[in-house]
């Protein structure tokens, strides 16, 4: 299998696959992390100002595995759990001020077929507070919310990353049933 890289941006690149029969264009863009952290019955979301959406949205705390497309292209056939759990430490340090320790892996959601843009999502219990680091021009800030408020979140569209509902809901429901 041959593949090409017909266009490389500074987060997202066409990789052109040619097969026996068929030539598939790939859109690849590195990996990223999000955390959905938990402490007694309630969940820390950080509503931060996305310039996409043109508005606030909440979300799990997160970011990217790699800062540089070609970082990411260097560790691309590797396994990249063990860059996902440094990111994960990093971007809950700045993100929300937390020092976490042993983050539990989730589930790494996939985009589909043809996009590839994994995200990988952990369960932290175990941190220890500290303050916000933000980077310059990030507009976040953090709160803490019962299940069932963040379960209202999802289902009204205020958490709009639709992967992290998923998995926020699939969390929520396997606390019910115990």
């Amino acid at each position: 299998m041959e593949k090409i890289i017909k266009y490389s941006g500074k987060m997202l690149e066409i990789i052109e696959e040619k097969h026996e029969k068929n030539t598939f264009e790939i859109a690849r863009r590195a990996p990223g992390v999000r955390a959905l952290i938990v402490n007694d019955d309630k969940v820390l979301l950080s509503r931060e100002f996305r310039h996409e959406l043109n508005e606030y949205d909440y979300r799990l705390p997160g970011g990217k595995v790699f800062d540089k497309l070609e970082d990411f292209r260097k560790y691309a056939d590797e396994d990249l759990l063990s860059f996902a759990k440094q990111a994960v430490i990093k971007e809950c340090y700045e993100e929300v001020g937390l020092r976490i320790k042993n983050p539990i892996l989730l589930k790494i959601s996939k985009a589909g077929a043809t996009i590839v843009w994994d995200l990988y999502y952990f369960l932290i219990k175990d941190f220890v507070e500290d303050q916000q680091h933000l980077e310059d021009g990030e507009d976040i800030t953090v709160d803490w919310y019962t299940m069932e408020e963040v379960k209202e979140l999802c289902l009204n569209n205020k958490i709009q990353e639709d992967r992290s509902v998923a998995v926020i809901l699939k969390y929520l429901i396997s606390q019910n049933q115990k």
